[in-house]
């Protein structure tokens, strides 16, 4: 496949002025564009950092509880004693289940809930770049295709002035009649009305790109390469047995249902593990006075408190994670059916449209450029009518028409190849 020259920076770091330096906009620069500019990848990529964070806190380790108190007995004279006081000053410290929660495994299992969740989320930003990928590579080849179809438009054109031209120069020779002069120029009038349709098609597709590039307007000066107005460049052997294990491998949608499936499982241990109840040990310390007749001598304490599982055994928290691991099971079976589905349909739109668009580079498109000029000059020496030079002219015109549209299905296929694959095919 052609490639336009390679830049010397990153793509994201180039005004899109350059690109009127000889500079036309490939398939390869549209994609690297949207990788860094793309705003649903943009999207995207927030709730990764989201899913970072979620890691974030379930490694943290819980901060210890602090507590400190002071007051006054009333009534009370604490000059009848030595070492007596009325001010008593108390102070403990918990460290909130830190220690439980190590030896339960419950801060483990916290952490490959988020991690797997984390890994999900990576996956599905690239599934989601796997998706909007097939979408900018369409139009991509919408912008052009168009633009090659305007040309085919504005050389359709002035072969349309030519014809005019020399039929009238034939009808004041006496040669034709003025209903053939008529035919050439409703030919012509047609080839303007064509012109104009092609413009708006091309300024429409690059609208579109220019949005699924993060443009905010699209840049007057925008063009694209003619990259994709020929067939070829896919790498060999295009079949469900070649590459539906690399698409297995490769899909970053069937990699997130398994990882969804991970931190379903850790989830269920942990909705299990929660029945071990939470141990909070703690040390406080409290007097008022020091004496051995002080209302409260210095005293430290050791203790622990926890809530046992009488009444209710976690049962809801349990069953709602079974449910979820089986969701995710399914859906991962699911999802890989998908796969192969996906793949067995891309690969029979591509073999039916490899061979149409081969029959048409191959000899159609020639035989039907060969058959116009023929008769064309035909009717020049008057061997032929106008009606079959005007005929021969639209076989040719709709042939290369047929064509734009062969060109379409193919790289459409070869889109569609690379989206159920995972990867891409282009070589």
């Amino acid at each position: 496949m052609k490639r336009a020259q390679a830049f010397a920076l990153p793509l994201l770091f180039f005004p899109i002025w350059l690109y009127g330096q000889q500079q036309s906009l490939t398939l390869e620069d549209a994609l690297r564009r949207f990788r860094t500019r793309g705003f649903d990848l943009i999207i995207a990529d927030a709730s990764v950092v989201s899913a970072q964070g979620d890691l974030t806190i379930a490694k943290a380790i819980a901060n210890p509880s602090l507590s400190f108190a002071s007051g006054n007995s009333f009534n009370y004279d604490p000059s009848l004693c030595a070492g007596c006081s009325s001010t008593s000053i108390s102070a403990g410290v918990t460290d909130q289940a830190v220690i439980s929660d190590a030896l339960t495994g419950k801060r483990r299992l916290r952490i490959a809930v988020a991690r797997a969740a984390l890994d999900a989320s990576r996956r599905s930003r690239a599934d989601i770049e796997r998706t909007l990928e097939f979408t900018v590579k369409q139009q991509v080849l919408n912008a052009e295709l168009a633009k090659q179809s305007l040309a085919y438009a504005v050389e359709s054109q002035q072969l349309g002035a030519d014809t005019l031209k020399l039929v009238d120069i034939r009808y004041k020779a006496g040669a034709v009649s003025e209903a053939d002069v008529a035919r050439a120029e409703v030919q012509k009038l047609e080839a303007d009305q064509a012109v104009d349709i092609a413009r708006q098609t091309l300024d429409s597709a690059k609208a579109a790109l220019a949005y699924l590039l993060g443009y905010s307007e699209t840049p007057s000066d925008l063009d694209v390469a003619d990259d994709l107005t020929h067939s070829g460049g896919l790498r060999e052997n295009v079949s469900l047995d070649a590459l539906l294990p690399e698409a297995l491998s490769n899909r970053p949608d069937l990699a997130a249902t398994r990882f969804q499936v991970q931190r379903s499982s850790s989830a269920l241990l942990l909705a299990k593990r929660q029945r071990i109840p939470d141990l909070f040990p703690s040390v406080s310390y409290a007097q008022e006075g020091s004496g051995q007749s002080a209302i409260q001598p210095p005293t430290l304490t050791f203790g622990v408190s926890f809530s046992p599982p009488i009444f209710y055994h976690y049962r809801g928290e349990i069953t709602k994670a079974e449910a979820d691991l089986q969701t995710q099971r399914v859906t991962a079976q699911k999802t890989e059916a998908q796969v192969g589905s996906d793949l067995a349909t891309a690969i029979a739109a591509y073999v039916s449209a490899q061979s149409r668009t081969a029959r048409m580079e191959g000899r159609l498109l020639e035989e039907a450029a060969r058959a116009r000029d023929l008769v064309r000059l035909q009717y020049q020496k008057g061997a032929a009518s106008l009606f079959e030079f005007l005929d021969a002219q639209r076989t040719f015109l709709a042939t290369r028409t047929e064509y734009i549209q062969t060109l379409n299905d193919y790289w459409t296929a070869v889109f569609q190849l690379e989206q159920a694959t995972g990867t891409e095919l282009r070589q």
